[in-house]
């Protein structure tokens, strides 16, 4: 599953739904919690049948931000289940909201004979820092990422990229230490309309091996897929070492100046398998 962008949609604006395929996002996500009125979540739970059916138009993976309450949690989960969609954010994540939430979606899926609803676990304060090692154990987790804004609440902070760098990298490493993804940038989302901030930070989460990174503007799509995507010389240069070890049948060789050996090779074959 290839998921460098993922663009947040309210669940209650049609306009922006209706839009949402045709943003080129590799995923949308359908927000339940913080961009919808208390008012409107009802209506909006209920229309996710058709919400999801339009975000999927174009191919994109659909997931949906549930509540962290949970009675709402399971009825969010419940409703975008049956809509279809391809998995669940899981804000305020915590190891135990993890299971709790797992034990009522099994049964449920078994009765509507339903593939299982994938999680992406939202950490959002220093509890679920500190559990991400188990929050990454369970097997619907598929990938970790941090909400920088109501972390920065959490621990009295301000969402500065300075401060985020410690407790993202931290929860990354978890990530990729149990083989799941990692999403996110050393800064917050909400600061949509500064562009060359965004493709900095996306450039630089990348060289970290960061999967991919959500986002709430369109605009921010594009620049998304391009950063963690390969480049270009990425690729001319993958494939020139992979044809000088053939060429040169050796455990280690030197390629323009550079020792090649078996982890610069593995890194070689990795940008070919990307996007």
């Amino acid at each position: 599953m290839t998921l460098r962008s993922l663009l947040y949609v309210p669940a209650d604006n049609d306009e922006f739904i209706a839009k949402a395929h045709l943003r080129g996002a590799d995923a949308i996500i359908l927000d339940l919690e913080d961009s919808v009125l208390n008012a409107n979540k009802p209506n909006a739970r209920q229309n996710l049948a058709t919400s999801v059916k339009l975000c999927k138009q174009s191919g994109a993976t659909v997931f949906v931000r549930i509540n962290a309450a949970r009675k709402m949690r399971e009825s969010d989960a419940s409703a975008a289940l049956q809509a279809g969609a391809d998995g669940v954010y899981l804000p305020k994540a915590r190891a135990k909201r993890i299971g709790k939430l797992h034990r009522f979606l099994k049964p449920l899926e078994k009765s509507l004979n339903l593939k299982q609803l994938a999680i992406i676990a939202l950490i959002e304060d220093a509890k679920g820092v500190l559990q991400a090692e188990k929050i990454a154990r369970h097997s619907r987790v598929i990938a970790l990422t941090i909400g920088a804004e109501d972390l920065a609440n959490a621990i009295g902070a301000t969402p500065d990229p300075d401060v985020l760098r410690f407790p993202k990298q931290l929860v990354h490493f978890t990530a990729k230490a149990h083989g799941i993804m990692s999403f996110g940038l050393f800064r917050s989302v909400v600061d949509y309309s500064n562009i060359p901030a965004i493709q900095a930070a996306a450039e630089e989460a990348r060289k970290y091996g960061f999967d991919g990174a959500s986002c709430i503007h369109p605009a921010a799509v594009p620049i998304l897929n391009a950063a963690f995507s390969a480049s270009k010389e990425e690729q001319i240069w993958a494939r020139e070492v992979l044809q000088a070890t053939q060429d040169a049948q050796a455990g280690s060789f030197t390629f323009r100046g550079q020792m090649v050996d078996a982890p610069v090779l593995a890194r070689a074959k990795r940008i070919l398998n990307k996007p």
